[in-house]
C-alpha cells in the first residue's frame, strides 16, 4: 500500500472554523474510528470508548481555535496520539481510584496495566495509515470495475502473484499490473485530497 503523508496544514487550518462542516466531517470520519478502535483495543467498553473518543474530538475542537501550524514542533498525528494517550491514562486513573476504594489489590493491578505505553506510538501510526487507506479505498471503489478492483486487491493487499490473479480473472498479466497501478494512483490522489494537499 502507498505511504501515507502527514496530515496537511490546510485541513488543520480549516478546523479553526467551527462552521466548516465539510472539514469537520472529513476529520471526524478519518480520526474518530481510529481513536475508538485504539482505545477499545486497550480494554475500554464500547460506551467508554465512545465517550473517550468524544472527549478527544472536543479537545481537538478547542485546540483548533488557536492553532498555529508549525511542523517543526511535531506532527499532528503525534499530537493527536498524545491527546488520546493522556485521555486514556486519565480514564484508567479514574477507574483505579474507584477500584482502590474496594480494597481489592488485584483490581488495582489489572487497571494499572491498562495505561498506554510509549511503544504504542508505532501501533498508532500503523492504525492511522490503515484507517486512512481504508477510508480512501471505500471512496474510490466505485470508480473501478469489479475486475480492476479485484486485480488490485489481490495483488496489492493480499500479496498474490500477478500471474495467478490474471489466470483466475481471465486477464493478461499486464492487465493485472495495469489495474493495480491505476487503483494505486487513484488511492494516492484520494489520500492527498483527504489530507488537504489538493485544493480541488
Amino acid at each position: 500500500m502507498p505511504h501515507v503523508p502527514p496530515t496537511q496544514p490546510s485541513l488543520l487550518v480549516r478546523l479553526k472554523d467551527a462552521h466548516d462542516r465539510e472539514a469537520w466531517e472529513r476529520f471526524v470520519d478519518l480520526y474518530a474510528p481510529l481513536v475508538f478502535a485504539f482505545v477499545r483495543k486497550r480494554g475500554l467498553q464500547d460506551a467508554d470508548a465512545a465517550d473517550l473518543t468524544q472527549d478527544v474530538l472536543r479537545q481537538v475542537a478547542l485546540a483548533a481555535k488557536s492553532l498555529i501550524y508549525d511542523p517543526r514542533r511535531g506532527s499532528f498525528r503525534a499530537w493527536l496520539f498524545t491527546v488520546v494517550r493522556n485521555r486514556l491514562t486519565d480514564h484508567w486513573r479514574a477507574a483505579a481510584r474507584v477500584e482502590r476504594g474496594s480494597g481489592d489489590s488485584s483490581q488495582w493491578q489489572q487497571v494499572s496495566e491498562q495505561f498506554v505505553s510509549e511503544s504504542d506510538s508505532a501501533e498508532w501510526d500503523t492504525a492511522y495509515e490503515r484507517q486512512l487507506l481504508e477510508y480512501a479505498a471505500r471512496q474510490v471503489r466505485a470508480d473501478f470495475s469489479e475486475a480492476t478492483w479485484s486485480a488490485f486487491w489481490q495483488t496489492a493487499v493480499e500479496g498474490r502473484e500477478g500471474r495467478v490473479v490474471a489466470e483466475e480473472l481471465g486477464l493478461s498479466v499486464a492487465a493485472v499490473y495495469l489495474a493495480k497501478g491505476r487503483v494505486m494512483a487513484r488511492l494516492k490522489e484520494q489520500v492527498k485530497w483527504l489530507l488537504g494537499e489538493d485544493s480541488r
